[in-house]
């Protein structure tokens, strides 16, 4: 039965990364279709973003109350409705009023199945699960792509990943009795399907913060998801803009930095049968460094800058997944829902904030700061993950 049930939870990953390129891949078309600017592309993901950083805060307060199966079916529930909803928008605001429901999904989905994955399996299915992950984002423009070219246009992009979504809800209500059953599998102090630990709050926000060690993996949290934002939305402009790439083919060559997240997630899950969680955690800020360094020597021509954003990619590939997963060993069990909640909430706060802090740099001053900006993040990271580990360790 606990195969199944993490059979149902890989399955949910591959199907929650469809969703997440989809705006990228449609704006060009849906925002001559609405009348909206191209640069309105942004308010449509910091309101969906701002939706997740709520879900995501509320979750230790939702896990505890209903359970991490219903907090997971309930919130996939919400984004297949949103994903209708924009498919069927009929204007620029409101995709901005269904973007809401789309944010509050997604982040209680990250933290409630997250959190269950750290707390019942191990370290290798973390990293597994964000590969699918990476895989379901990948496939989710071939999916637009498929209707744009096929003449039925964005909608049908939308309700198509929708429908997925849909199936993937039914799923997990059928599932229910899996994850109880696996709760109490566990030993009793995770979270189970009707609720948490006997007679435990919600910690909140305040309360994460008081526990010893938190600061540093929120900040480690916030530091990696700056690193992994900047890095991939502004790889191609510092190409075209430093180098002097064609656009094209610098667009086509920034994507491998996904790649090597992807890939490299794939391989962490078999070193992680062989190192812990932290061990990890300093091999892959070792190989970013030395990505980072290959992007700012000055080597001729593009190639070297191509080689540190794979490199990158795979340093970044076992950082996330293993700082979740180190999450209920550093802080207990009972304790790690609310934090993995307010982790994802930083997460997005450094995804959706440092990339545009970057863009005023770029502008301002150069383009060619942009390996030392990745560099400043990726010091404050090593230099937060030194202290947890002498904290909690």
């Amino acid at each position: 039965m606990a195969n199944l049930l993490l059979a149902v939870i890989y399955v949910a990953f591959v199907s929650l990364g469809l969703p997440d390129a989809l705006l990228g891949a449609a704006w060009p078309t849906m925002s001559g279709d609405l009348g909206a600017p191209v640069s309105w592309m942004g308010g449509i993901s910091m309101t969906i973003s701002a939706g997740t950083i709520v879900s995501a805060l509320l979750s230790d307060r939702m896990t505890l109350r209903f359970g991490p199966g219903r907090v997971t079916a309930v919130s996939v529930g919400l984004t297949a409705a949103a994903l209708f909803g924009f498919s069927v928008a009929p204007n620029y605001w409101a995709l901005i009023a269904i973007a809401v429901p789309y944010g509050l999904g997604a982040g209680g989905v990250d933290a409630a199945l997250n959190n269950y994955v750290a707390v019942h399996y191990e370290s290798r299915h973390m990293s597994w699960l964000h590969c699918m992950w990476g895989v379901g984002a990948s496939l989710g423009p071939y999916v637009m792509g498929y209707a744009l070219t096929g003449g039925q246009g964005w909608g049908w992009g939308y309700r198509y990943i929708a429908i997925l979504q849909v199936a993937l809800t039914a799923v997990l209500v059928f599932s229910l009795p899996l994850w109880k059953s696996r709760a109490g599998a566990g030993g009793g102090k995770a979270v189970g399907e009707q609720g948490g630990t006997p007679g435990r709050k919600p910690l909140g926000l305040m309360g994460v913060l008081a526990i010893r060690g938190a600061k540093e993996i929120l900040i480690m949290f916030f530091c990696y998801c700056a690193i992994e934002s900047t890095a991939g939305l502004w790889a191609s402009s510092y190409m075209v803009m430093h180098h002097g790439v064609d656009a094209t083919a610098a667009a086509s060559l920034a994507s491998l930095f996904y790649v090597g997240i992807t890939v490299g997630r794939a391989l962490s899950g078999f070193l992680t049968m062989r190192f812990d969680d932290p061990t990890m955690i300093r091999l892959g800020q070792a190989v970013l460094l030395a990505g980072v360094v290959l992007v700012a020597l000055p080597f001729p021509g593009q190639w070297g800058a191509v080689a540190g954003l794979v490199t990158i990619g795979l340093g970044c590939a076992p950082i996330y997944p293993c700082v979740i997963h180190s999450t209920p060993s550093y802080f207990g069990e009972e304790r790690s829902q609310a934090i993995v909640g307010v982790q994802m909430a930083s997460a997005y706060v450094g995804s959706l904030a440092m990339p545009p802090v970057f863009g005023l740099v770029a502008q301002y001053v150069t383009v060619s700061l942009y390996p030392f900006y990745l560099l400043a993040f990726l010091a404050l990271m090593v230099w937060m993950h030194e202290r947890l580990r002498a904290k909690r360790g």
